[in-house]
């Protein structure tokens, strides 16, 4: 019997749609129902509804796709079911203004907090696809958890600063583009130390060949 092929992670403009739909469509619907005097009021509630639709629908689409979903679209999908939840449940919009800042505590305290138990987060998520030495996994995860206990000020601030629709068109573009800004910047770190594995050599091969 032979063996089935490994699923494959989507890419390219599928994991795009999903790393980055849900939220996006939030915004637009969000702006699409401010503009008409029927739907104005309760406008991010609306889109808070679609975004918990849409989130749900990455992580089924995961599923169905590659057999298993992220760790990170898991807790992604809890923080917007159950922020979003409370804001449709209460009435009250400050739920979902705060996911933001509650999800990079959560992944700024775990990275960190990973660490003290010697049990570094981001070898055992990122070990499959880069190996770097345990110094290096440490001082990654450090840059890593303090960039984002540094956002969750950041997304704390314009919470309480903007209002409801200015959050909404904002928080996106002032949170996620730091972040890709600093993936790029720790590129080359990791291409730096990354040890490569040393090539097999066929059975029975002469030394040297």
């Amino acid at each position: 019997m032979s063996a089935e092929p490994p699923q494959r992670r989507p890419t390219g403009p599928n994991q795009l749609l999903i790393d980055l739909g849900p939220v996006a469509l939030f915004v637009i619907s969000s702006n699409v129902l401010n503009r008409f005097p029927q739907t104005k009021d309760n406008a991010i509630f609306i889109a808070t509804a679609i975004f918990i639709v849409a989130t749900l629908t990455a992580i089924a689409y995961c599923k169905w796709k590659i057999g298993r979903v992220p760790p990170v679209l898991i807790v992604v999908g809890a923080l917007v079911v159950a922020f979003g939840g409370l804001t449709l449940y209460l009435h009250d919009d400050s739920f979902i203004k705060l996911r933001p800042t509650i999800a990079n505590i959560f992944y700024g305290g775990a990275i960190l907090g990973s660490l003290l138990l010697r049990q570094n987060v981001m070898k055992l998520v990122f070990g499959h696809v880069f190996t770097l030495s345990d110094r290096h996994w440490t001082i990654l995860a450090l840059r890593w958890g303090t960039f984002f206990l540094a956002m969750a000020v950041l997304a704390e601030y314009i919470r309480r600063t903007m209002t409801t629709q200015d959050w909404v068109n904002w928080h996106f573009p002032v949170l996620y583009v730091p972040t890709i800004l600093f993936a790029l910047a720790n590129a080359p770190f990791l291409m730096k130390h990354n040890i490569e594995a040393p090539e097999e050599k066929p059975v029975g091969a002469p030394p040297g060949a």
